[in-house]
Formats: structure tokens, C-alpha cells, sequence
């Protein structure tokens, strides 16, 4: 295999430049709704977004109360943005004056109880949908289910492919190629996902009504105000222990050096039962608590901070999509909602995970091994709870290294990515530049900036996100929106009610047979 210099300097002509421009993205943002008090709503999805189940832009998680957009694919940046802030343009104009939560962290929590799972209607697959979310919240509890965050979708173009392709000494066919590709994108992805909760982690400080149970915490939280926790050095609270972890998880081993390998272990991991989700039970006094007791119910629960995706034929899971026809873009999940943006995430962030993730394309990637699984979960781990403390240590390959060493290099490969995309603006330069001043100054990234305004402030991090919460709504219900555009998302909206009703007046099985049959595929 070629070195990443070697590729850097093949990848220099005219055509493979524009070949490595054209890459594919897309963005699936998640926000809570809230009362102008700041209190979690509690009531349905406003029917002026149309149908949770069917809708292509707007739809919802875990909870009514957590509205997900989602952009389609853009190859240009700014029309992805443009297109990310006219669906949140158009939604704050619908959301009976309630307000949008623009950090992942929720606040202002009364009984976990009182949290609204996610309701789809009443055909078959919209019990399934929100069933699956029942199960989460026996098994996890609510809170940690509106955690919000931002899913970064990523894809490289064909001519890249073909380019890449003919640059290699594979024996694979095209198809099997860019399936193992990816999978080394996600294994050099996976040894440096640190890098993002180090730069974009902007979760170092939550809201205490968040721990409920205060023998949960087992975290040395500081005080600022009158009830907002931190840890000094913390940057992305989301990705720690407190949220999207699965210690049920830590045994399944899912190996990514492969597709084969990940797909037999996704088998092996969604029939694998669990003692401790047993005794929950699954249909208890004839009402459903979760889809089954195995350690997944469905594929989609597992959490990883990376996913090979590929888009669904019919009613296909996730992994037969990948088995028919192999990888077609990679889940970046590693990103905390940008406070600082109207939208969760800017433009600068974007470019710096087309570089981030081209360099894990571009650089040799060995399998790994127990060893290194064990590394990297320790390095994230290190960031997440303390990426800013001076002086951290990593490990790499088994030696120690200091964070901002490692940072130093892998921003030299980066530079020499974002010469072969950039023209005239300078665009690619210009957002690493802003983001590099955070490898040895720790107060420019994102998690630095929150803990220094909310000390220097003396404000509370919910009060501080309240005003950015009114700041946005008004930003965003002033946003121009033509009557094209309005018009637009008002029959995208009527047309994805009537879906459901034609899904729910069509001829269906009992749930239990279809539930049955499902698992049975």
C-alpha cells in the first residue's frame, strides 16, 4: 500500500483534485424542544412538521420532545448550511412559542417519568419505532435519551474511487475495495476520534437536575452559580459515562477490520442475550416493555462514535444493506451541538471533517488488535473528561505522547490535504488555521470558550443557554424564507401525513406477528 505522501503527491493533478473536491455530505441535527421558561415541552409534535414516521427533513428521536433535522446530500458546503438553517428557519416558526435547546446537555428536568417517547402512529412499524424507545428507557432511563448531538454524514466521490482504485495493487473487485477503504477510514478514524471532542467538545459543564440519582455521579463536579456542574478540564460530558455509553456494550467486540468481520459480529451481537435486560421482561401482564432482552434490539443501538452506512432498500436492516452492495458513506457520532452556532454546527467545523476524515482515508490502516482497542478507548476517555488539562499524555502504538505533539502532526498532513482542495479562497487553510490555534492554546476550542465565558460571566451554563436559545429563535424566525420556500415545506409537510395514514389504513398483520416475522428476517 502507498504511504500517505506517496498518495498526497499522485492525488495532485487537475482531475484527481477535483475528484477529491467532490465529496458528499449531509447533516442530521438534534434539538429539544422547550418553553420560553426553559422546561423540557412536553406536548406532541406539532402537526405543522408533518409526520414524525415519514417526513424526509423533520422528524423526531428518542422523545416528541427531540426534534432531529436532517439535511439531503450536498456536495457544496454552503448550500448544505443554507439548507440546514431554512428547515430550522421554517420549524421556529411552527413551534407554538416554544424555543429551541442549542446545546446537547439538557436542563431544567422535572421527573424523568415525564419525558414524552416518541409516537409514530399506530401501524406496525410505528409501534416498532416507538416500542424500541421504551426499551431504551427501561434499560437506560430517559435522560440519557435526549442527549442531543449532531451526526455528520460523509462520502467521497466515484472518480476518487476510480482514482484510488487504480493507484492500488488490490486484487479486490471495486466494490469489495471501497468497502475496505472505508473500514480503514474507520479504524484511523477510531484512533483519533479524541481529536473531535478535543477541538468540538462542547459539553464540559451541565445543568445538575440532569443527575438525578446523585449515587450515579461518581465524577469530582466543581460549582459554578448556583447549579451548574464542570469539570475543570472537560470537554464533551455527552460522549463520557454520563451519556451515550452502554456498559452492556463493552463485551461485544465488534471488530472493524473488515466488512465480514463487522457484519459477523453485528449478527452475533444482536442474538446475544443479556441476563441483566431479561429481567425487565419483554412483554409483561400482556403490554411490551422492549423488542426483545438481547444486549441490542435492533442494530441502531449500538453506539459507536462512527457507523458504515449504506442507504435502505425496503424495509432492509442496516447490516443487509451492507452485506448487498457494501459501504456507500461513513456516520461520523462524535459531535457535541455547537452552542455558538444557530444551527449546531458551522462552516469551519465542516471543513475540518473533510480533511480529518480524508486523512483517515489517505493514511495506512493496519487492523487492530485487543491492545489497541483497549488504547483508544482510553485515549477518548482521557479527552473527554480532561483534553484540556496541560500537559496530557496519550498513548500511541504503546507509547505515551503528549496531546499537542500528536495534534502538531497530524495537522501537517492536514495542510497538505487542504492545499490540494483549496483554489483561490483559501477556504480549507483558513478553517485549519482557526482551528490549530486550539493545539496549544486550549481556551479556542469549543469546550475552553464555554468554561471561561461561564466563569467570567458568573452565569449559570442554563441561564447563559436560555439567551442563546431567545437569541436563535429570533435570529431564525427573522431568517428570509420565500413563499416558494414556505410553500415548499408546508407540502412536504401535508404529504408526509397522508403517508402515515395510507401505511396506517393499509392491511396489516397483529403486531405480534409482525414483530415476530420481523426478527424471524
Amino acid at each position: 500500500m502507498k504511504s500517505f505522501n506517496e498518495l498526497v503527491g499522485k492525488l495532485s493533478d487537475p482531475a484527481s483534485r477535483q475528484a477529491l473536491k467532490s465529496m458528499q455530505r449531509g447533516i442530521e441535527r438534534e434539538a429539544l424542544r422547550i418553553e420560553k421558561s426553559g422546561h423540557l415541552a412536553l406536548d406532541k409534535h406539532p402537526q405543522a412538521l408533518g409526520s414524525a414516521l415519514t417526513h424526509s427533513r423533520i422528524t423526531t428521536d428518542y422523545s416528541e420532545s427531540l426534534l432531529e433535522f436532517i439535511t439531503p446530500v450536498f456536495e457544496d458546503i454552503d448550500e448544505l448550511v443554507e439548507d440546514l438553517t431554512l428547515t430550522h428557519a421554517y420549524s421556529v416558526r411552527h413551534l407554538n412559542g416554544q424555543r429551541l435547546w442549542p446545546v446537547s446537555m439538557p436542563c431544567y428536568l422535572g421527573d424523568a417519568g415525564d419525558i414524552p417517547i416518541a409516537d409514530y402512529g399506530n401501524s406496525n412499524t410505528g409501534q416498532m419505532k416507538r416500542l424500541y424507545r421504551k426499551g431504551l428507557t427501561y434499560r437506560y432511563g430517559a435522560q440519557m435519551q435526549i442527549i442531543s448531538g449532531v451526526h455528520f454524514n460523509f462520502s467521497v466521490s466515484d472518480q476518487l474511487w476510480d482514482r484510488l482504485y487504480e493507484l492500488s495493487d488490490t486484487s479486490l473487485t471495486l466494490e469489495d475495495f471501497i468497502s475496505e477503504s472505508y473500514f480503514g477510514l474507520i479504524r484511523n478514524y477510531r484512533r483519533l476520534v479524541w481529536v473531535l471532542p478535543y477541538l468540538f467538545g462542547a459539553s464540559p459543564a451541565l445543568c445538575s437536575t440532569f443527575i438525578q440519582d446523585p449515587k450515579t455521579n461518581n465524577f469530582p463536579f466543581e460549582v459554578i452559580g448556583n447549579g451548574t456542574l464542570y469539570l475543570p478540564y472537560a470537554t464533551s460530558l455527552r460522549m463520557s459515562d454520563l451519556g451515550y455509553t452502554n456498559q452492556e456494550q463493552d463485551n461485544l467486540n465488534i471488530s472493524y477490520n473488515g466488512l465480514p468481520c463487522y457484519l459477523e459480529g453485528m449478527k452475533s451481537a444482536i442474538n446475544m442475550p443479556s441476563a441483566n435486560f431479561a429481567k425487565i421482561g419483554v412483554k409483561v401482564d400482556g403490554e411490551y416493555r422492549q423488542l426483545n432482552a438481547n444486549i441490542l434490539q435492533i442494530e441502531n443501538e449500538f453506539y459507536s462514535p462512527i457507523r458504515a452506512k449504506r442507504v435502505a432498500k425496503g424495509n432492509e436492516k442496516p447490516s443487509e444493506s451492507l452485506a448487498r452492495a457494501g459501504v456507500e458513506y461513513i456516520e461520523v457520532r462524535a459531535l457535541d451541538v455547537n452552542p455558538y452556532s444557530s444551527v449546531g454546527i458551522e462552516k469551519s467545523q465542516i471543513r475540518f471533517l473533510d480533511l480529518f476524515l480524508l486523512n483517515c482515508l489517505l493514511q495506512p490502516s493496519k487492523a487492530t488488535d485487543a491492545a489497541e482497542e483497549a488504547e483508544i478507548s482510553a485515549n477518548l476517555n482521557s479527552v473527554v473528561l480532561e483534553g484540556r488539562k496541560p500537559g496530557l499524555m496519550l498513548t500511541r502504538s504503546g507509547e505515551d505522547i503528549n496531546l499537542s505533539i500528536w495534534l502538531d502532526s497530524l495537522f501537517d498532513n492536514l495542510k497538505d490535504i487542504a492545499k490540494l482542495l483549496d483554489d483561490e479562497q483559501d477556504d480549507y487553510q483558513v478553517a485549519l488555521a482557526k482551528w490549530q490555534k486550539a493545539v496549544n492554546n486550549p481556551d479556542e476550542t469549543l469546550s475552553g470558550q464555554i468554561i471561561k465565558g461561564l466563569k467570567e460571566d458568573q452565569i449559570d451554563h442554563s441561564d447563559w443557554v436560555l439567551e442563546l436559545a431567545e437569541q436563535y429563535h429570533q435570529q431564525l424566525k427573522a431568517y428570509p424564507l420565500s413563499e416558494a420556500m414556505t410553500c415548499r415545506y408546508e407540502q412536504d409537510a401535508k404529504v408526509s401525513l397522508e403517508k402515515q395514514a395510507t401505511i396506517e389504513a393499509e392491511p396489516s398483520v397483529s403486531f405480534d406477528e409482525f414483530l415476530a416475522d420481523y426478527f424471524k428476517a
